[in-house]
């Protein structure tokens, strides 16, 4: 069951000291405060997928909640892979007074950074791009292929 970004904010300290926040686990880290350094880092690991960066955008508000990115159907995130309609229900769920509304993103991080109030990579305790491409290396590829529970599962493994 896909784990809603909400369930990893970060708190009030989190925010205001750089390194606590560095300092969570890679999930926390990726689902709030560095997803779209995640996402931007999938596309440059993957950049042939067919994947495209998506927010989520609470209702009326000028910046989303969250990025992920997306090839229509398959979501990749903090949460590994997800089916898109399973990550936005639950996203949905998690905090329905949002009215969370998934909106492609047409431009590269920095821009993305300074239109949308994203920490830009430089502004982290450290680079964290490393580290998302080391978090996105511990799942299987865009190509690989989908078990009978529909998760995503290596090909060759025991599980296809």
């Amino acid at each position: 069951m896909y784990r809603p970004s909400a369930r990893f904010r970060r708190t009030h300290a989190e925010r205001q000291d750089q390194l606590l926040s560095w300092n969570r686990d890679d999930v926390a880290f990726f689902a709030a405060g560095a997803c779209h350094i995640l996402a931007y880092a999938f596309l440059e690991t993957y950049p042939d997928a067919g994947f495209q960066p998506v927010g989520l955008w609470p209702r009326d508000a000028p910046d989303p909640g969250h990025v992920y990115v997306t090839d229509g159907t398959w979501a990749f995130d903090h949460d590994g892979w997800t089916p898109q309609a399973e990550l936005l229900s639950a996203t949905r769920a998690a905090e329905p007074q949002s009215d969370f509304q998934p909106c492609p993103i047409h431009m590269d991080l920095d821009t993305f950074c300074v239109r949308h109030h994203h920490r830009p990579r430089q502004f982290f305790a450290f680079d964290p791009w490393e580290r998302a491409v080391r978090y996105i290396a511990q799942f299987p590829t865009p190509h690989a292929n989908v078990n009978a529970n529909n998760r995503w599962v290596a090909s060759g493994s025991a599980d296809n």
